[in-house]
This record gives structure tokens, sequence and C-alpha cells, in this order.
């Protein structure tokens, strides 16, 4: 555990998140470029085949459309993660982003899920519980900020539209919430003070009332 006076700017908090949509990014192009198909490598539930795009389905989107609207979330969250809880950034990301392809392989719709949703939702549910869970007064507004900008979300992850990895989502956002849990005690804590007792403090007792000092008469 780090108070936040101990925060610091590092590269990863710019790097990270540049690298990762310069990545998605660069995919596509060459999907587009050479007239590739990925689709077929994305998560297809309970197929063993199928189960290579538990890895692979953050990288792959269907348009630019798709790619525009993970890419800034992406950026937005991965960086306030790398910032705030530096020290898990990565489990976060890398084992997070493993077990929401494996939700979404073991119990979403046969059929091909593609994208870095999950992977923001994930992001999305961890840093937004975290910051409830702590109760630390930069994380809880974080959070707030979070649902200002994206709270919107939340409503994909229930079956409203066909084309929607709902199942993905749902699973980034479960995941999500299990990791704040598991490192609630991680990133950033709240600053303990300690009050020094001074001549003033003496005058009171336990209670709070006020108690001065007995003074006592000199005898000849």
């Amino acid at each position: 555990m780090k108070e936040d006076t101990q925060l610091k700017i590092s590269k990863s908090i710019f790097l990270i998140p540049v690298a990762y949509v310069f990545a998605i990014w660069f995919i596509y192009w060459i999907e587009i470029k050479f007239d590739f198909n990925f689709n077929k490598y994305g998560v297809l539930p309970r197929n063993l085949v199928g189960f290579r795009g538990v890895f692979l389905t953050h990288f792959i989107h269907s348009n630019t459309s798709h790619l525009f609207n993970n890419s800034v979330p992406l950026f937005v969250l991965l960086s306030s993660v790398f910032y705030f809880y530096n020290d898990v950034a990565y489990k976060v990301l890398l084992f997070g982003g493993f077990f929401t392809g494996f939700l979404t392989w073991c119990f979403a719709r046969e059929s091909y899920h593609i994208g870095a949703s999950g992977i923001v939702y994930l992001l999305f549910s961890f840093v937004f519980f975290s910051g409830i869970i702590k109760r630390h007064y930069r994380l809880v507004a974080l959070s707030l900020m979070i649902i200002f900008l994206y709270g919107s979300m939340i409503w994909y992850v229930f079956p409203i539209k066909e084309s929607i990895s709902w199942e993905g989502h749902l699973s980034g956002f479960v995941i999500g919430l299990i990791f704040a849990i598991a490192y609630r005690n991680k990133g950033i804590v709240k600053e303990e003070h300690q009050f020094i007792e001074t001549e003033f403090d003496t005058l009171f007792d336990e209670h709070g009332n006020f108690a001065p000092p007995k003074i006592e008469e000199e005898q000849d």
C-alpha cells in the first residue's frame, strides 16, 4: 500500500495506453490493407479452436466505429489504472483480460466475439468499485468521473442489441469487480495523521471536559 503523496507519474501511464491503442488500430489497418478477415480469431464459445480468441479477441474489431468507440475509453481508463494502481496495473490488464475472455468462451452465445470492449468494461468496473471500496477521496472522485463519462455503458451488459457481445461486456464487468475486491488493499490508501499531545490537551479529560490542573497550596 502507499499513501497518495507517493503517487508518481511514470512512463507506463502514457506508453501502455498508447501502445495498446496503436496496436488495435495497426491490426485493423492490416486487415483492411490486405483484405484479411480476423473475425475467426475471436472467441468462439465452447470450441477448442475458438479458445485462441481468449488471447486474441481484445485486438480485433469489426469496423472503424467499433474501433473508435473503444479507443478513447481504453486510453482514459488504462491511464487511470496505471497512475492510481501502478503496482497491480499489469495484473489487472493481463490476468483480467484473460479471465474476461475465458468467461466469454464459457458462457456466451455460439458466435464469434471480438473487440476490446471486454477490457473497457474490466477497467471501468475495476476503477469504479476500487474507489467505492477504498473510500479514498481521490479514488471516489475518479469513480464519479468515470460514471459521468461512461456510466451509460452499463446498459450494454444486458442483451439489448443482438449484434453486441453483451456477454463479453458482462464478463469484463464481473472480473473488474472481483479484481477490485481482491486488490482492495493495494494502491493508494488514506494518509494516517498522528496528533501529538500538547500542553493545551492536558487541560481536558478523556471525555473532553475541561479539567484544569489542581493548584497545590504550599504549606508553611
